[in-house]
């Protein structure tokens, strides 16, 4: 298996792009904490496009939160209608033609074959958006079992594991009498794709185009 850095890789501005309050933390949140930490000058741009009231405070709390390494971070919850994303067209595509401004160097989002109609419409509008960029698509367990089969991973220190699962509950109270959301979901996901990774845990993605240059 291949190994690259994605601290060594250098990325100068990250955009993390979540339709939910708590889609970025579960999917990336990980990867997050873990490079801010390795290269705390990096610029992350955080998206939550759907969330009001309590919810819109446990974003933007929970954000803060998992960029507390970042030097610099641009936290951005929109408000759009949940689960009316594909009916609200023209207001998404907005959203997401300002985000051109950020000139991502990677940016992390939904990936294509998610069951959610706002995940599919987040992935597609991400990549109609950022043609030339590398794209990492990550992956949010739901009842809908729509897990995929990644083929990029970045293995994790249990450290971050543990910081990862204990942000999400300290910052999703609202959440926490659903079914799905606790550690016992999560933290095994985050192993079997560490399996996978020849490693004890990670985080996993879809990337759909990677140009490498022969120098």
């Amino acid at each position: 298996m291949l190994e690259l850095s994605l601290s060594e890789l250098g990325p100068e501005r990250v955009l993390a792009i979540g339709c939910h309050a708590d889609d970025i933390e579960i999917g990336c949140g990980g990867s997050l904490l873990a490079l801010t930490r390795a290269r705390p000058e990096v610029h992350v741009t955080w998206v939550v496009l759907t969330a009001s009231g309590t919810r819109a405070d446990e974003a933007r709390s929970s954000a803060a939160a998992f960029l507390d390494s970042a030097a610099r971070a641009d936290i951005r919850v929109l408000g759009l209608r949940e689960s009316f994303l594909p009916y609200q067209g023209g207001e998404v595509k907005e959203a997401f033609e300002e985000l051109k401004s950020v000139e991502p160097d990677v940016i992390f989002t939904h990936t294509r074959h998610d069951l959610h109609q706002d995940h599919r419409l987040a992935c597609e509008l991400t990549w109609n958006t950022f043609r030339d960029h590398l794209v990492l698509e990550y992956e949010v367990p739901k009842y809908d079992g729509d897990l995929g089969t990644p083929n990029v991973f970045v293995p994790l220190d249990e450290s971050v594991v543990d910081d990862k699962l204990r942000l999400i509950g300290e910052h999703f109270e609202s959440q926490s009498g659903k079914h799905w959301f606790d550690d016992e979901l999560f933290r095994p996901l985050l192993r079997i794709r560490g399996m996978e990774a020849a490693s004890r845990y990670a985080e996993a993605f879809t990337c759909r185009k990677l140009r490498l240059a022969a120098r």
